[in-house]
């Protein structure tokens, strides 16, 4: 039945806790605490953005430091809240009969009360203040408040804190090239040693884990495995706190008819299985660099890749098996570590069975637990008519950086090499035909540079797509109707502080048009003109099937006085339209939050009156640029969306910079929905002009 949902949801809560990580309370730093509330991170941060803006950087310091303390704060008050109410408030088991489900609820509802109480004692007020929008949160993930430190710092002339702050934001954003080049600049001038460079987020078991990878690359095994053990039982604490930071209290704010039996076993189901799935991908969230969804790679099972080893250099082979067997939980199929087993057991005492010999107790356990919940998701998923998709956690696209991965050792000559496969990632492949060359359609056209000339593929650069004449009515049009932040969720400068960016959609065009604040006539200009782009794409590139529209945006970028000197980011970071650029990995990841699709892609220029803003092509490194394009009137770049072609815009150091942006679809399940209303504005203006030449007919002239 669909109201006992939720039960087996409950499953992986009500099971013994975890036997990894030591105990729940494993002593770690606690922030310095400051006097009174805590105060609300979002706040803080809006006040050093404006401090900063407004030139104030010693202000600006003070705010970010304490919106990132409190941020800090904030995770670790309601970690110890949750853990301190679910040792308080275990979940009682499930029994049989009527009313069995009670005793759950009692203690659902008494650990509810207990975490709210807790966070409202120790944030010294109702947690309802520091809740706060998607937008923050998701800038604090991208560690966004560190690129105004830097900047802030750097006009403090505190070198040393910029290069920390730089290098920290670096870690999470490497596809950034001119920070790089920032980081490089202040260690340059600061003396700064690259031993001394900073990660101010980073998490422990990811540094012991680097820490593990450098002794073992210098043969030092003993030590290796010290740090690969401690990133281990620092992972498992980190998991444990992901897992707890899911939980919260019960909410039934979407339900209306809480008095009727089915409609509490359903918002209770709604509930755990987001509280499930959160938890299950927090092995994502622990591989994963910050702000990104997508796993660099999954380095959970590669601890015991290099432990398995490691021990086998140290002569304890027992152990060295237990490491391959619990590798192989995650990647079963590996041949070279199958091997390794073998050759393992064959190295054992006599006294041993090999069989006995079984894989690691706490990656046993922890996988155990992933496709358990897995399981549970994918049946709950099916009754609550929940939508979700296994993800594909270890994913594996490396191995073990060391050239002798082989178990071979003395008085082992001749003995096979085994060892991980290092397999080069190739670069992206396109799930298409690639065709280019087809007819441009239109008179005065200038084709400019293919494909090849512009050194990548599925690329062309066009001129006099537009006239003279419709460069300057588009930008009257701009004038007109654009808002800061526009496109962008209300951000002024979502990709760099020195930038101000305003923007306005193909459908706000035309209402404004229709409404009398700029011509009719002109607002229709940019519809029409950005049929025409399309047009041109769905021809030259040959498409077998119609191209949608996915995203019509006309966008200005504005350098912003006073915020020019020593400028060296981009106006627009390097990325791809469609997947989640990871130049680290040479990768790009197609799958949410990415556009995933998108399929092709254009920029009709309106303008060169204005400085920089070059738009470039680069390698998926991010770095190497290999083709860059000087924005003109007229003048159209079409490219498809995927990792075949990162891209970026160089920073508009002065004036105003105008362009429409044209994303494209080959699926119609992902058409624009602002176009469709704006093809049905044009429809009603179509009517209404044909209405008027049908009355102004002379009945003279129809005898």
């Amino acid at each position: 039945m669909r109201e006992r949902i939720w039960a087996p949801l409950l499953l992986p809560l009500l099971l013994p806790p975890p036997l990894w990580g030591g105990p729940p309370d494993s002593p770690r730093r606690e922030l310095e605490l400051e006097p009174g509330p805590l105060q609300p991170f979002d706040l803080l941060y809006a006040s050093g953005a404006a401090a900063y803006y407004s030139g104030d950087y010693r202000q600006a310091v003070r705010d970010l430091e304490a919106a990132l303390r409190s941020h800090r704060r904030l995770r670790e008050i309601r970690t110890r809240c949750a853990r301190h109410c679910a040792a308080r408030h275990p979940l009682t088991p499930l029994g049989e009969g009527p009313g069995a489900e009670l005793p759950l609820f009692r203690s659902l509802l008494g650990r509810a009360r207990c975490y709210r109480s807790c966070e409202t004692q120790r944030l010294g007020g109702p947690a309802s203040r520091h809740r706060v929008s998607e937008d923050v949160r998701s800038d604090f993930q991208r560690r966004v408040p560190y690129n105004y430190l830097q900047r802030a710092y750097i006009k403090l002339n505190q070198l040393e804190k910029a290069v920390e702050a730089a290098h920290t934001f670096f870690v999470a954003n490497p596809e950034h090239m001119e920070m790089q080049q920032n980081i490089e600049n202040y260690r340059a001038t600061a003396g700064v040693e690259a031993l001394q460079l900073v990660d101010r987020e980073a998490k422990p078991h990811l540094e012991s884990y680097n820490a593990g990878v450098k002794h073992y690359e210098a043969d030092d095994f003993e030590l290796a495995i010290r740090h690969f053990e401690q990133a281990l039982r620092e992972y498992f604490v980190e998991d444990i706190e992901c897992r707890t930071l899911c939980e919260g209290p019960q909410r039934f704010e979407e339900y209306e008819y809480l008095g009727y039996k089915a409609g509490l076993y359903e918002a209770i189901a709604d509930h755990y299985m987001q509280v499930l799935v959160c938890q299950h991908e927090c092995v994502r969230e622990l591989a994963t660099r910050p702000g990104r969804l997508s796993p660099i790679e999954n380095f959970l099972p590669l601890h015991y890749d290099y432990l398995q080893f490691a021990y086998y250099r140290v002569g304890e082979h027992v152990k060295a098996l237990e490491c391959a067997k619990a590798y192989l939980l995650c990647h079963p199929d590996d041949e070279d570590v199958l091997d390794n087993v073998d050759y393992y057991e064959s190295l054992l005492d006599d006294s041993i069975d090999p069989a006995s010999v079984e894989a690691r107790e706490d990656l046993t356990m922890f996988v155990k637990r992933h496709k358990l919940e897995s399981e549970l998701i994918k049946s709950a998923a099916e009754g609550l008519g929940f939508s979700y998709t296994e993800p594909n956690y270890w994913i594996r696209y490396g191995g073990r950086q060391d050239e002798n991965r082989v178990p071979s050792g003395v008085n082992v000559e001749g003995a096979e090499v085994h060892g991980l496969s290092m397999g080069k990632k190739l670069s992206p492949k396109i799930d298409r035909d690639l065709r280019e060359g087809g007819p441009l359609l239109y008179e005065n056209i200038t084709f400019v540079y293919n494909s090849e000339q512009l050194n990548g593929t599925q690329r062309v650069l066009l001129d006099n797509v537009l006239s003279e004449e419709q460069c300057r009515e588009l930008h009257s049009v701009a004038s007109g109707i654009m808002l800061v932040g526009d496109g962008y969720r209300g951000k002024t400068s979502p990709h760099t502080p020195n930038e101000k960016f305003e923007g306005a959609t193909v459908l706000k065009a035309l209402k404004s048009g229709y409404e009398g604040r700029v011509p009719l006539k002109s607002a229709r200009l940019f519809y029409d003109i950005s049929e025409k782009a399309r047009r041109i794409v769905e021809s030259y590139f040959m498409l077998n099937s119609t191209l949608y529209f996915s995203y019509t945006h006309m966008v200005c970028r504005t350098a912003l006085s006073g915020q020019q000197d020593r400028r060296n980011d981009l106006s627009h970071p390097i990325h791809a339209d469609n997947c989640l650029l990871d130049p680290e990995a040479n990768e790009c990841w197609k799958e949410p939050p990415a556009y995933t699709f998108r399929d092709y892609s254009a920029l009709l220029y309106m303008n060169d009156d204005f400085e920089g803003g070059e738009f470039i092509f680069t390698e998926m490194d991010a770095k190497t640029v290999t083709a860059s394009i000087k924005p003109k009137c007229g003048r159209m770049i079409s490219f498809s969306s995927g990792g075949e072609n990162p891209h970026g815009v160089k920073a508009v150091t002065k004036g105003k910079r105008c362009a429409v942006a044209l994303w494209f679809t080959l699926d119609p399940l992902y058409r624009e929905l602002e176009r469709i209303q704006a093809d049905e504005v044009i429809a009603i203006l179509d009517q209404e002009q044909q209405g008027k030449h049908e009355l102004n007919i002379n009945p003279k002239d129809e005898l």
